[in-house]
């Protein structure tokens, strides 16, 4: 209950002051939590070390503290979705290659999209549903059911459906052949069921769902992914749909279908490390 109403509170402070106001806030707290929550930071420096083993002690620690600044602003943008518009996107967010999205909307078959925990995957998907798309986001529900309405209020403000993780396949794939997208956070696992295999120098477990979702309904995936700038505003890259050398087994083309996608996560992760929100004990040999 507590961390309900933390999120209430900051959400009235961000969404009622300047957007700079908003940053400034968030970057205070998102220091004071670096420098006292030493799990979380040694967890941070952790994973960084593991993707840059070349990185001086120094160097990791720098991208650390910027890591846990930069979820501080997105948490701030999180909580301002009321305020994203059309005349927002024009002003602050430069977009490249959305002609993919309407290339394979128009086979009526849907789509997925692929992105991970980086920049901030919850603002592109409220971006598409301001831009008229229609978008199912596949969220994981918060251990309190209050705080999770609430992200999932906050989620559903600029027209995005939300779904459940436990409950995401049969939504998923109905709204698939309505012909809508799927967007699907693809770097990490949180059913215990994923695929086991090599990502970013080590073993990792990574779901399964988007490469499944292709098998069954032939629906192209895209690749998405919104980073930030240094000066606040946001770079939108979409890209064309993968070509897969599928075998015709199940379990055997969910391997190729993933290990093809993940070698643009990890693309993603070691252009923008500090911008990858990985606050978890992530390889699964470790």
């Amino acid at each position: 209950m507590f961390q309900y109403f933390i999120y209430r509170l900051a959400h009235f402070i961000v969404s009622h002051s300047p957007l700079k106001v908003g940053y400034s806030i968030a970057k205070f707290v998102a220091t004071w939590q670096y420098l006292c929550s030493n799990t979380d930071r040694n967890i941070v420096k952790k994973n960084l070390k593991a993707i840059f083993p070349e990185k001086s002690d120094s160097e990791i620690k720098a991208i650390t503290k910027q890591v846990f600044i930069n979820f501080g602003k997105y948490l701030a943008d999180f909580l301002r979705f009321s305020k994203i518009d059309k005349e927002f996107i024009k002003n602050k967010v430069k977009i490249k290659g959305l002609e993919s999205i309407d290339k394979v909307l128009r086979q009526s078959n849907g789509g997925i999209i692929i992105t991970a925990h980086l920049g901030n995957w919850e603002l592109a998907g409220a971006i598409m549903g301001v831009l008229g798309y229609k978008i199912i986001g596949i969220v994981m529900p918060h251990k309190h059911k209050k705080v999770s309405d609430f992200f999932n209020k906050q989620r559903q403000i600029n027209n995005m459906e939300v779904c459940s993780l436990g409950n995401a396949a049969r939504f998923c794939l109905s709204g698939l052949k309505q012909n809508k997208m799927v967007a699907v956070v693809a770097d990490r696992d949180f059913t215990e069921h994923g695929l086991v295999t090599d990502f970013l120098n080590k073993k990792a477990l990574l779901p399964k769902g988007a490469a499944s979702f292709h098998l069954k309904t032939q629906a192209p995936i895209i690749y998405a992914f919104l980073t930030r700038c240094k000066d606040d505003t946001f770079r939108f890259e979409l890209g064309q749909p993968p070509k897969f050398n599928l075998t015709g087994e199940k379990e055997k083309d969910i391997e190729i279908i993933i290990k093809t996608y993940i070698t643009i996560i990890e693309k993603y992760i070691k252009t923008y490390p500090e911008q990858w929100f990985m606050f978890r004990k992530y390889w699964i040999d470790e």
